[in-house]
């Protein structure tokens, strides 16, 4: 992929090397984490505000703001600085989200991030939070890595932001509670993380665009993030023990599905995962 000479926003704050920020046993609330994704299906966000019950989060946390000068932090500020100015072109006010980089663990707007919950959004504070630990992760323990693969995970928290935006998150909260079941509900969540997948095509359909070529795909991008949307399926991450009424960000064929249908039609609209519920 190339990034090198892209735009650089600023603005990134780097909470890394200031621990986890928490009281008492990080380990705990990381088993919490995991347990509450991989087995019970609850939603990152959700973890987070119970882990800042069992933990505590760091009080008054906040780190350097600007563009990190190691290249992990450059690239995060690149591609969220570009994946913003491809929205800025599709959403009338949009607004680009708060980053934070942190490591182990960090204090949000939703309570007590961790890193055990993967890259996440907070609505509360509209931040998009990243252990850059998580790349490794991907590529050391599911095989999805690459600059394309980190790229579209930016890319997917920022679809959350877009989401927070448009008030299509609300909706989803409002239809959840009134939701006849837990699998209902879980429905909902799946769409919303189906079309923060979209979304994510949407931006690399248009990186090249708003930046002059500057920040574009090359070839074996493309399928580098169909590679790391497959790999983060909920039916492949619980190795298919979970039941399909838990799932709450979709099967690997289904993220692989709106990842694509966001990058060939490079249109918002295409995105409308709720019409199929």
């Amino acid at each position: 992929m190339r990034w090198g000479s892209g735009r650089r926003g600023g603005g990134i704050e780097d909470r890394r090397g200031m621990g986890p920020g928490v009281a008492g046993g990080g380990i705990g609330v990381a088993v919490l984490g995991i347990i509450g994704y991989l087995v019970f299906g609850i939603d990152p966000q959700v973890t987070t505000q119970l882990a800042s019950q069992f933990g505590g989060a760091g009080q008054g946390e906040q780190g350097e703001v600007g563009t990190p000068e190691d290249q992990a932090g450059l690239f995060v500020d690149v591609i969220s600085t570009n994946v913003s100015d491809v929205w800025a072109t599709r959403l009338d006010g949009y607004r680009p989200p708060n980053v934070v980089l942190y490591e182990q663990g960090t204090s949000t707007g939703c309570g007590y991030g961790q890193a055990a919950m993967g890259p996440f959004y907070c609505p509360a504070d509209q931040t998009v939070y990243l252990d850059l630990g998580f790349w490794q992760v991907m590529n050391d323990q599911l095989g999805a890595g690459g600059d394309f693969a980190n790229a579209y995970v930016i890319a997917h928290e920022v679809g959350h932001h877009v989401q927070t935006l448009t008030g299509a998150s609300d909706r989803v909260r409002q239809a959840q509670q009134s939701a006849r079941s837990e699998g209902e509900a879980n429905r909902y969540s799946v769409a919303l993380e189906l079309q923060a997948d979209c979304y994510a095509g949407v931006w690399a359909a248009n990186a090249s665009a708003v930046s002059d070529g500057r920040v574009a795909l090359e070839p074996g991008d493309l399928e580098e993030g169909m590679n790391a949307a497959s790999a983060i399926g909920d039916d492949r991450l619980t190795g298919g023990r979970a039941s399909p009424e838990t799932f709450t960000h979709g099967t690997s064929a289904q993220r692989v599905e709106w990842l694509r249908r966001g990058y060939d039609s490079g249109d918002p609209a295409a995105c409308d995962t709720f019409s199929a519920l």
